[in-house]
């Protein structure tokens, strides 16, 4: 059967991220299609008509959505590299359990220090690290999350190290004086080409949300 892959994505997202990262660790060629998120394509709505989000893997025409379920699909169908999951049953659903904490925790405490104003910015920043904090004792002195291989925790929670300047930015902190050894583990991540080729530039991910700002403020 022929491999036709394609991944309807959008540079700055952390979600597209993964799944970026995870076909660079199984070696998937696949074609990358950027979207405008403000004028959705035909493709993605039909792909994907119930969340109409991105990103979405075709896998011979095939939709696969929301990101964590593309991560594990990824994983299941190409076994010609390691497993990104754990073989263990219990230590596979931890490896979910981080993953599903990452999305609910690090993604709205993100999202709230960026883009709200007032008390509820605040209440944001203080989840944020707070749920930095936890996941940085997870890690404890392991290399990465799983232990002594990368995967799939790693694989969830690393792309918001792209947003890691926009959040000091926008709440006036440093991830790096609150989490040291998370910091470290990032820098350690970005050391393997299938992360350092899948992550946006910090930098123009901070001019993304500064021009989104004006854009907004207009």
């Amino acid at each position: 059967m022929a491999n036709k892959v394609v991944l309807l994505d959008f540079w700055v997202s952390m979600f597209g991220m993964r799944a970026r990262i995870a076909l660079a660790e199984k070696c998937v060629e696949y074609e990358y299609v950027e979207e405008d998120l403000r004028n959705k394509s035909p493709r993605l709505l039909q792909a994907n008509p119930i969340n109409k989000k991105i990103p979405v893997l075709l896998h011979n025409d095939k939709p696969i959505c929301e990101s964590l379920i593309i991560v594990q699909y990824i994983d299941e169908v190409w076994t010609n590299k390691p497993s990104l999951l754990p073989s263990d049953p219990y230590e596979r659903a931890q490896a979910r359990f981080w993953a599903d904490y990452v999305d609910k925790k690090i993604y709205d405490g993100g999202r709230k220090t960026t883009w709200s104003k007032g008390e509820e910015k605040e209440a944001g920043k203080k989840d944020l690290i707070e749920s930095l904090k936890v996941l940085e004792k997870e890690l404890g002195d392991k290399p990465y999350f799983g232990g002594e291989s990368f995967g799939f925790v790693d694989i969830a929670l690393v792309p918001f190290s792209s947003w890691f300047a926009a959040y000091e930015a926008e709440g006036n902190f440093s991830i790096e004086a609150e989490c040291p050894k998370l910091i470290a583990w990032v820098k350690r991540c970005l050391e393997r080409e299938s992360v350092s080729k899948a992550l946006a530039d910090p930098k123009k991910v901070v001019d993304f949300v500064n021009t989104l700002k004006q854009k907004m403020a207009a």
